[in-house]
C-alpha cells in the first residue's frame, strides 16, 4: 500500500475540495479532520472519505458552505441544525458554542441535527477535554440504507451509532471512549473490502441472515448486515443513541431513507465543568491513581485505557508516514481530474 506523510495528505484533500470550489478556510478544516483520524489509526473515518464527500455535494446532499445555524437558545440548553454542512466544520462550531456556554452555567446540553458526517465523534469529545470538560456523546447515522440488525432482528432497522465519553486527565492525555454501536464501524468493512481482506468472525450476517466474515455483503447488493456488539446490550444502546441523537434532536432517523452518498450524523452532547460537582476537591487526584490501579491488573504493561490505541498509532503513522490502501489511492487520485474538467 502507498505511504504518505500527514503533511502531503493535508495538501492533497485541501487542493481536492478548492478544485471543486469549497472556500479554503472548510478545505482546510476538513482535510486536517480527515487526516488526524488516519493519523490516530481509523481509517475508516480518515483520508478515504473524501471521495464519498465529494460525490455528495455533486449530488447535492452535502452544502460545503453550510454552517450550524442555531434553533434555540435555554440557557444550558443549546439546539442547532447543521443544514447538511461538512461536520468537520459544524461539529466544531458547535461544540465550541457548547462550551462557551458551559463557563456560564456549569453544563450545557447540545442538540445537533441534521449535520452532514461528523466524522471521528471522538474528536468532539477532545475538545472539549482540552478545555477541562467530561463530556458526553450519542450519535445517529442516517445513510441511504439502515446497515446494523436490531436483536434478534433479521432485517436491518439501526446505524452503526456511535457513542463516545471524553474526561480530561490532568497533564495527560484525555480517557476518549469513542466506539461504534456495531461489532465493527461501517466504514471498516469498506476498508477490509478494498484490500481483499476477510471481517472478523461475528460482525456480520449474509441477506439470508447467516454468518459471514465477506465484506461483500455489506458492500454490494443484495446487502446483509453488520451486528450489534454484546447482543442485546449494543443493539439497545444504538436505539438510545438514534432516539436521543436523531429522534430528540428533530434529525432524521433511520426510517428516513433517501438514496445516495450522503452521511447525515445527529448528536445529543452533554458538557460538564467537573469543577462545579461533588468530587471537585478530589476529582484530578483520584483520576491518575484509579488509573495506575487499573493498569496494575497486568504486569506488562500491555492493558490499554481507552484512547492509547489512538496515541500510539499517532506518534507511529505522524513519524513514518499513512497507509493508504489501493483501491481508495485510486479514488483519491481521481478526484484530482476534476479539477482540469
Amino acid at each position: 500500500m502507498p505511504v504518505f506523510s500527514h503533511s502531503y495528505l493535508r495538501e492533497y484533500l485541501r487542493d481536492r475540495l478548492t478544485d471543486i470550489h469549497v472556500a479554503a478556510d472548510i478545505a482546510s478544516e476538513v482535510a486536517n479532520n480527515l487526516v488526524e483520524a488516519s493519523l490516530k489509526g481509523h481509517d475508516s473515518h480518515g483520508v478515504s472519505m473524501l471521495p464519498r464527500y465529494v460525490a455528495a455535494i455533486a449530488e447535492g446532499d452535502l452544502h460545503p458552505g453550510a454552517r450550524g445555524v442555531k434553533t434555540a437558545d435555554f440557557g444550558a440548553l443549546l439546539a442547532f441544525d447543521g443544514q447538511q454542512g461538512f461536520g468537520q466544520v459544524v461539529g466544531r462550531e458547535v461544540m465550541t458554542q457548547g462550551i462557551e456556554r458551559v463557563r456560564e452555567t456549569g453544563v450545557a446540553v447540545i442538540s445537533l441535527a441534521n449535520s452532514h458526517h461528523l466524522g471521528r465523534i471522538g474528536a468532539w469529545a477532545e475538545q472539549a477535554a482540552d478545555a477541562g470538560l467530561v463530556s458526553l456523546h450519542f450519535a445517529n447515522v442516517n445513510n441511504s440504507r439502515p446497515n446494523v440488525l436490531p436483536w434478534q432482528g433479521v432485517a436491518a432497522r439501526l446505524g452503526t451509532n456511535p457513542f463516545c465519553a471524553g474526561i480530561p486527565v490532568e497533564g495527560s492525555q484525555p480517557i476518549i471512549l469513542d466506539f461504534a454501536t456495531s461489532t465493527i464501524a461501517g466504514n471498516k468493512a469498506r476498508i477490509a473490502w478494498n484490500a481483499g481482506k476477510a471481517l472478523p468472525p461475528g460482525c456480520a450476517v449474509d441477506n439470508e441472515g447467516q454468518p459471514t466474515t465477506d465484506p461483500r455483503w455489506l458492500m454490494t447488493s443484495p446487502f446483509g448486515a453488520l451486528l450489534a456488539f454484546g447482543e442485546h446490550k449494543g443493539a439497545g444502546l444504538s436505539l438510545v443513541c438514534s432516539l436521543l441523537g436523531a429522534a430528540l434532536t428533530g434529525g432524521k432517523t433511520e426510517r428516513q431513507l433517501e438514496p445516495g452518498k450522503r452521511i447525515v450524523n445527529s448528536m445529543l452532547s452533554i458538557l460538564i465543568d467537573p469543577q462545579r460537582l461533588g468530587g471537585a476537591s478530589s476529582y484530578q487526584a483520584e483520576i491518575p491513581e484509579l488509573l495506575k490501579w487499573v493498569k496494575s491488573s497486568a504486569s506488562d504493561n500491555q492493558i490499554l485505557l481507552p484512547g492509547e490505541k489512538a496515541q500510539k498509532a499517532y506518534q507511529q503513522r505522524w513519524q513514518h508516514g499513512i497507509e493508504v490502501d489501493e483501491v481508495s489511492w485510486q479514488q483519491l487520485a481521481e478526484l484530482q481530474k476534476l479539477s482540469v474538467l
